[in-house]
């Protein structure tokens, strides 16, 4: 469009060393149904365009919604302003941007059938007969079905020459099946967290199948024993819960911004600190997790940042050592790095870019070892399903977690089903204390689609992925 050329020559006569404009335009639609009600369906469309000037070490951003050479110049000028207040604010702390060169290049989410295409009566109907077929075993008192369809279609021009044009999207299908009995309730979901692609995955899923699994395992979970008094057990723990665990313990400590302290009124800030770089054993030595925002289907795969700088992999722990950081090209030279790892991202037009976490998952093991073969070579434990509930503190040190189903592990076997229960640990003695992971045949990947940050806060989205691994010596307990 024109407007890019014409914001970005403005901002260059006006003396900004650095600036971009995004022009982006968010299309979602939810679908949400209880039982056999449609009880909410939304389609809204966000659009407009923002603007980010850096000036003498300090950010200006402004945003518009108005489409006219008047209004984009008048808002390449507040930017510009709010950028000298910035650096006259702050004269003692000057920003520097890591070196990036210039691209031009389009990217588009591989998709097959794009989901906003497929008639909303054909949603609808497959929602209803999952629900339905919920409902039908007795004990199920409640079903749901929540499907989240994405788009983001953005333009992208920096002073630097980046022209860029990208189509992304991503597709996220949730279910949950609520048993009742004479004493309890409980729920058993089904949620992958949404992947980068059309509707031919949902179609690929079979969830009338996973609908008659949530359904079975609800009316075991309600029925289930809770296991008693906090004791120091082994735990394996299947991809689905892992991802939560990642996020929470790995993928927002490393975050470089939040290592810094810039975020620090926001759920905390990082122990990771740059003096660990490099020889701090944040786990055993079967720990990497690599960064990767170029992974198939991955939330966090968009071509390139908000910073026009291209989706990359990398470490960020390497056989058990913190390795680097999810970085971008303010937060980057704050440590001395000349490059940024691509992780700056905005949810909207308005929003100004802010350091993420990108496509965060653990490798593998290297040998062979089936989920089986893990679960027959552990006497005393917990299996642990899917995602329930967290709390982590604001160092990301100490935290807790839930699930969403569970067994007991004795002698090798599944022993019994369980319900209510929770682990506590540090990191990182959790990480520490893994001491085996299922090989490539088991890992998943999944996905987070309300990773919350920011002030004003961001909605973002990442994939994580894992196999079933096992930590030894965990604090595992029932709740009430």
């Amino acid at each position: 469009m024109k407007y890019l050329d014409l914001a970005m020559n403005a901002a260059s006569s006006l003396g900004a060393e650095y600036a971009d404009i995004r022009i982006q335009k968010t299309t979602d639609q939810v679908i949400y149904l209880q039982n056999l009600s449609l009880k909410h369906v939304q389609t809204g469309v966000i659009e407009g365009y923002g603007i980010r000037v850096f000036k003498d070490g300090a950010w200006g951003f402004a945003h518009n919604k108005e489409y006219s050479e008047a209004a984009v110049l008048a808002t390449v000028e507040k930017a510009f302003e709010i950028a000298k207040l910035s650096a006259s604010v702050n004269k003692k702390k000057k920003l520097q941007l890591a070196p990036e060169r210039s691209y031009i290049a389009n990217y588009k989410t591989p998709v097959k059938i794009d989901p906003f295409d497929v008639p909303l009566a054909e949603k609808v109907d497959l929602m209803m007969e999952v629900n339905r077929t919920m409902l039908a075993y007795e004990g199920i008192r409640r079903a749901n079905f929540y499907l989240i369809m994405h788009k983001d279609e953005k333009l992208f021009a920096s002073t630097l020459g980046t022209r860029l044009d990208i189509t992304y999207q991503f597709i996220d299908p949730m279910i949950s099946a609520t048993a009742v009995s004479d004493t309890d309730s409980q729920s058993r979901t089904f949620d992958e967290g949404g992947h980068a692609t059309g509707w031919e995955w949902v179609l690929s899923l079979d969830l009338i199948e996973k609908a008659k699994q949530i359904a079975e395992e609800a009316l075991i979970k309600v029925k289930a024993d809770t296991l008693g008094a906090e004791e120091r057990r082994s735990l394996i723990l299947d991809p689905n819960h892992l991802g939560l665990t990642m996020h929470e313990s790995v993928g927002h400590p490393t975050e470089l911004d939040r290592v810094l302290g810039w975020e620090a009124d926001y759920a905390g800030i990082s122990f990771a600190t740059p003096e660990k770089l490099k020889n701090f054993r944040y786990g055993s030595e079967l720990i990497n997790f690599v960064g990767d925002n170029t992974l198939a289907e991955g939330l966090a795969t968009m071509g390139f940042d908000d910073d026009g700088v291209p989706g990359q992999k990398w470490h960020i722990i390497k056989d058990g050592i913190l390795n680097e950081y999810g970085s971008t090209r303010d937060t980057a030279m704050e440590i001395g790095l000349n490059y940024s790892r691509g992780c700056n991202r905005a949810t909207y037009y308005f929003n100004q870019p802010i350091n993420r976490i990108p496509n965060l998952y653990l490798l593998p093991g290297t040998k062979a070892l089936s989920p089986g073969e893990l679960i027959a070579d552990t006497e005393d434990g917990v299996y642990i399903q899917g995602r329930g509930s967290f709390s982590i503190d604001q160092h990301r040190i100490n935290f807790q977690f839930g699930g969403d189903f569970f067994w007991e592990i004795k002698n090798g076997k599944l022993h019994r089903p369980l319900k209510k229960i929770l682990y506590k640990s540090c990191n990182p003695e959790f990480w520490n204390s893994c001491d085996a992971i299922c090989d490539e045949r088991f890992w998943r990947p999944f996905g987070v689609v309300n990773c919350g940050k920011g002030q004003p806060p961001q909605s973002a989205r990442m994939t994580h992925g894992s196999a079933p691994a096992r930590f030894r010596n965990i604090r595992v307990g029932g709740s009430q």
